[in-house]
């Protein structure tokens, strides 16, 4: 390892001009990576569900539909908007009355659900429904939402997962920037204040986000990546990789000491410790994150596989751009330089190690509410709910639930062959199922007196093509609730009953799944994440019994801060759990493995138990202070900003749980170090080696 900090030493100009010239791929190769707005569309492509979105654009090229809510319009304006809606690319029909019959003939002869469901006279509001030939998130369809939009002054709202993902589009657009300008913003400030250099702050940042360029820029392999990736992996990248250029900076300080007058010496020995110290730390955390590849729900993967990506570039970017930054700009440092506003931290290790049995007391009193929390929070489903209200798709939402008690919306797709009559037995039945509001259908909507041969020929190529028949089903229930999920499993059986091919698709059966699917995967992703930290800790620190002590006191922290929601009524993202569980476990097990190598190598040259882990605490405890508080403000600014829940949320809970996580290894760590000391000494290589001579030693005196 010295040589390779010798050679960053010697190759620094050459290091920061190819790291400059490795922007320009990057940024090309950033711009060109697509952006899935769409959760959904991350489900396993095997499930019935997803087989039957399929099914739907390959058969009856219709990859996505709409609900439009008109307001305040005469029926041949809503003729006219019609025409215009059918005008737009990518747009295949429009279902309305008009589509049944000619709009002289009266809405009265249709079957009082149909009329209900089209129009409500008392509020002068119609219904349409539009089909588009792409997919439901297809840049295609995003483009097509947005143009309808402008036939109209919200006088025509669209609801649906299409109107939603168009929305949530809009909104990362305009905030996904002032994301990464808040936290790196508050992070800096916090850098600026308790680190003794104005200007390192600035070349911490610098770096980082050179390591963000190059791993957002490799997204580009990958071909898209999620909008939830997008928004949060430079803020979480700045924040996890933030602490390994802190740790090489107080090397570099500490080495400054040892060689005075040799800068270019002090810093090769500190990329040397560096390199040393947050390998195996970071190696636990990219585990943490590959975990999440587990996930049969694929935004796991795209998520883990990015992060992890991240800490690598970041960790390559600490020991190698970073240090030709600070030895190249090194007088602008100095120039700089100031005293830090710490508190001081020195004394706190005797005060830790002296009261170790009260935070071991602490730990089990708190241990048993915050498993209880943790395991007892609610959490939602349904992005639409929690996007702000003044957005056209939440409006059209409120607007059918309000005007025409609409929620969710259901397809079936049958077998074309399904002959009139069981299909209308099977249709009565599922309407007479709790909730379902209309049942529109080739066999449904004119009902049996109504001769087929007037029914228009539209109709039929739009509802029946030979192969399949599709059946659109309107709930008064919300997607992601319990009654539509019950609602869809009566559904289910129903239509299984008649004809066993028969599938159930829709924004809300999708959701349902999805429920189901993470569920199980977040269970396999946490045994995973922590099975393989566990390993990895015992290699890296040659231990059997520290791997169990780590990995509790970090799942401690992780339990105190996700049952929190649980005690203040707070409902979280379904993600929430498992991204969080992740990446405070990364941040946590750096702080962790640091002290530990710190009390390690203490205890390696003879100093006893309260010694060595009082002299470890306070030598790591303002790294890890400096590194949390940065996370914190990092990630709370971002909370505080976003207007997309889910983001918001996710930031929040970071940044609480970088707050925990720090109060955790400076009280909690040191205590159960101090209990298993003897445990940990006979189970872990590198603990007692001057063993012998330290009791030597004590006898002669």
């Amino acid at each position: 390892m010295r040589m390779f900090g010798k050679g960053v030493v010697k190759f620094r100009i050459p290091i920061l001009i190819l790291s400059l010239l490795l922007l320009v791929p990057s940024i090309i190769g950033y711009v060109n990576t697509r952006i899935n707005y769409d959760i959904l569309s991350y489900l396993p492509k095997d499930i019935e569900t997803m087989k039957g979105q399929e099914i739907l654009l390959d058969e009856f090229e219709t990859g996505a539909f709409s609900v439009a809510v008109v307001q305040g319009m005469d029926n041949k304006g809503v003729v006219a908007l019609k025409k215009e809606i059918e005008q737009i690319e990518h747009v295949k029909s429009v279902l309305w009355y008009d589509s049944l019959a000619d709009i002289s003939i009266p809405m009265e002869i249709l079957p009082n659900k149909v009329e209900e469901a089209f129009e409500n006279r008392e509020k002068n509001a119609t219904l349409m429904l539009v089909l588009l030939d792409s997919s439901m998130s297809a840049d295609e369809t995003l483009d097509a939402v947005e143009k309808i939009r402008q036939l109209t002054d919200q006088q025509c709202l669209l609801s649906g997962m299409s109107a939603v993902v168009t929305d949530i589009k809009k909104i990362c657009n305009s905030e996904a920037i002032m994301y990464v300008v808040i936290a790196a913003g508050l992070s800096a400030f916090v850098l600026a204040l308790t680190m003794d250099s104005f200007l390192i702050p600035l070349f911490f940042l610098l770096s980082i986000g050179m390591a963000i360029i190059y791993n957002l820029g490799t997204n580009f392999v990958a071909g898209e990546i999620s909008f939830i990736t997008q928004a949060l992996a430079a803020v979480l990248q700045l924040a996890v990789t933030m602490d390994y250029s802190i740790f090489l900076w107080h090397s570099y300080q500490e080495n400054q000491i040892r060689f005075p007058g040799d800068k270019k010496r002090a810093m090769a020995h500190a990329i040397s410790n560096t390199v040393a110290s947050v390998v195996g730390s970071s190696i636990t955390t990219v585990a943490g994150f590959l975990a999440m590849c587990f996930m049969t729900f694929t935004l796991g993967l795209d998520l883990g596989i990015v992060m992890a990506k991240g800490v690598v570039f970041g960790v390559i970017g600490c020991v190698t751009i970073l240090p030709s930054m600070i030895l190249t700009f090194d007088r602008a440092i100095e120039k700089t330089r100031h005293r830090a506003i710490l508190p001081d931290l020195g004394r706190i290790g005797d005060f830790v190690t002296k009261k170790y049995v009260l935070f071991a007391v602490a730990f089990l009193v708190i241990l048993g509410p915050a498993l209880y929390g943790y395991t007892h929070n609610q959490v939602y489903y349904d992005l639409a709910g929690t996007l702000p209200d003044h957005l056209e798709s939440v409006m059209a939402n409120n607007e059918l639930e309000d005007v025409f008690q609409m929620g969710a919306t259901h397809i079936i797709l049958a077998d074309s062959e399904l002959d009139s009559k069981t299909a209308r037995a099977m249709l009565h039945e599922i309407e007479d199922v709790k909730g379902i509001k209309l049942v529109l259908g080739i066999d449904s909507v004119l009902g049996p007196a109504f001769p087929q041969e007037m029914v228009p020929g539209s109709i039929k190529e739009i509802l029946d093509n030979g192969n399949y028949q599709m059946m659109f089903l309107s709930s008064e229930y919300k997607t992601a609730s319990d009654e539509v999920n019950a609602q869809c499993n009566q559904i289910k059986e129903i239509i299984k009953k008649y004809d066993s091919s028969a599938m159930l698709i829709g924004e809300a059966p999708c959701t349902q799944d999805l429920i189901t699917i993470t569920d199980k995967d977040f269970k396999t992703v946490s045994t995973v994440s922590i099975v393989l930290i566990f390993v990895i800790i015992s290699i890296v620190l040659k231990s059997i019994s520290l791997p169990v002590i780590l990995v509790a006191v970090i799942e401690f922290a992780i339990f105190i801060n996700m049952g929190i929601p649980s005690y203040t009524g707070t409902v979280l993202p379904f993600i929430a759990s498992i991204v969080i569980g992740t990446i405070q476990l990364g941040a946590t097990v750096d702080y962790a493995i640091l002290m530990t190598n710190k009390y390690k190598k203490a205890r390696y040259q003879g100093a006893g138990k309260q010694q060595a882990i009082a002299s470890a605490l306070n030598s790591s405890l303002q790294s890890v202070f400096v590194s949390a508080l940065s996370f914190f403000a990092a990630t709370f600014g971002v909370g505080l900003y976003s207007s997309i829940d889910m983001i918001s949320a996710l930031c929040v809970l970071l940044a609480r749980g970088a707050i925990i996580s720090l109060l955790v290894v400076a009280f909690i760590l040191p205590a159960m170090f101090m209990i298993f000391d003897k445990v940990i000494c006979r189970t872990s290589a590198g603990f007692l080696k001057n063993e012998k001579k330290v009791k030597a030693e004590s006898a002669v005196l």
